[in-house]
């Protein structure tokens, strides 16, 4: 299956999505990228191998893991972040509606501070493709003409939920997490091979 998957190794990711290196420490190799994960997993920053799965998603299918994750910590998040995962909920299901996009995008004028606003504010970078640091009014940042993906805002959100959670749980939180961005990977890969096999020749 991992030869399936649109990054067959975590090189491949890291030279085609260059702004994962400055979201994790750990260099690339030419492991698969399921067995990298997986070692991230297993080693000193656990936490690195959410980042992994945030950038090895497609961009939607990320949000959508991202949600599912938070959906997981309901109890740790308040109603804002509850309103803010239904409108990210809602623009996975119908990302073209204006009225789902909208919601999304609101998000971009106040800064993330929450679990749910970094997922939020991820799909409205989705939308708009990237955000450039700086863009928002009254922030100035040397990196301005640096745009950061929307696995940026999902790593962000995921990590910020995962520190809520009671040190003594919090190792088996991230293993579930990253086991499902695992098995939405893979899901994900089956999904884009069924549809090149069904395009015409």
């Amino acid at each position: 299956m991992a030869n399936e998957l649109r990054f067959k190794t975590a090189q491949d990711l890291f030279m085609a999505c260059p702004a994962i290196a400055r979201d994790m420490r750990t260099l690339p190799t030419e492991q698969q990228s399921i067995e990298f994960c997986r070692d991230l997993l297993a080693g000193r920053v656990p936490e690195e191998a959410i980042t992994f799965c945030a950038y090895l998603l497609p961009d939607r299918a990320a949000v959508w893991w991202a949600h599912e994750c938070l959906s997981h910590l309901s109890e740790l998040l308040d109603g804002t972040d509850h309103e803010l995962l239904a409108n990210v909920r809602d623009w996975v299901g119908e990302p073209d509606s204006p009225h789902h996009r909208a919601a999304v995008s609101q998000t971009e004028a106040t800064p993330p501070t929450t679990p749910g606003a970094w997922i939020a504010r991820a799909a409205g970078w989705r939308d708009n493709g990237s955000f450039i640091v700086g863009s928002v009014v009254g922030t100035e940042a040397p990196s301005a003409l640096q745009p950061f993906p929307a696995a940026h805002a999902v790593n962000a959100g995921v990590l910020a939920g995962l520190a809520r959670v009671a040190l003594a749980d919090r190792f088996a939180v991230l293993s579930a997490f990253v086991e499902m961005g695992i098995q939405m990977a893979e899901i994900e890969a089956l999904r884009q091979s069924a549809d090149a096999y069904l395009q015409p020749p």
